[in-house]
């Protein structure tokens, strides 16, 4: 497996309430960020949310799928969502939002392996097409974000190491 660690950054010019309450709810991500095709939840968790499994299935820049079902582990209301990933990307994502004055700072880190075949053969000449394929699809989904609440996209970077 090829594990990858990837770092976005989104500052968008929102309340940190309303970006929390699209990022915390994934069943409407596809309504809004293209890459995501689907997204089913298959169990509950508990009162706040911990412990519910939600199964995704992404679109990429570099058209292939990846399919993976990932486990809310974590929910400190409206800063921290922490999901633990399963199938096709396996490891921990973790979204937290920080206000400043009128714009939220939205941090995605998102620590995982490959499991297709394919992708951990091809890895050791394919990670700058699979660093550049995150980094479109979380673009687009900062700008969508930013549409989708009625604000703007002030700034976006993107960072990756692989190992």
């Amino acid at each position: 497996m090829t594990r990858y660690a990837f770092v976005t950054l989104w500052h968008i010019d929102a309340p940190i309430e309303r970006i929390w309450d699209e990022i915390a709810h994934p069943e409407r991500w596809p309504t809004w960020w293209k890459f995501v095709e689907r997204v089913e939840k298959l169990e509950e968790g508990d009162a706040d949310g911990v412990g519910s499994l939600w199964h995704h299935v992404w679109k990429t820049a570099l058209s292939y799928k990846l399919i993976f079902d990932l486990r809310t582990t974590r929910i400190d209301k409206p800063q921290v969502l922490e999901a633990a990933s399963a199938g096709e990307l396996s490891g921990t994502g973790r979204w937290q939002l920080t206000p400043q004055a009128s714009v939220t700072v939205v941090r995605y880190d998102w620590k995982v392996s490959t499991t297709k075949a394919w992708m951990n053969l091809f890895a050791p000449l394919a990670r700058p097409l699979f660093a550049w394929n995150h980094k479109v699809v979380m673009q687009e989904g900062g700008e969508a974000l930013a549409r989708h609440v009625g604000a703007r996209l002030l700034q976006a970077s993107h960072s990756t190491s692989t190992s």
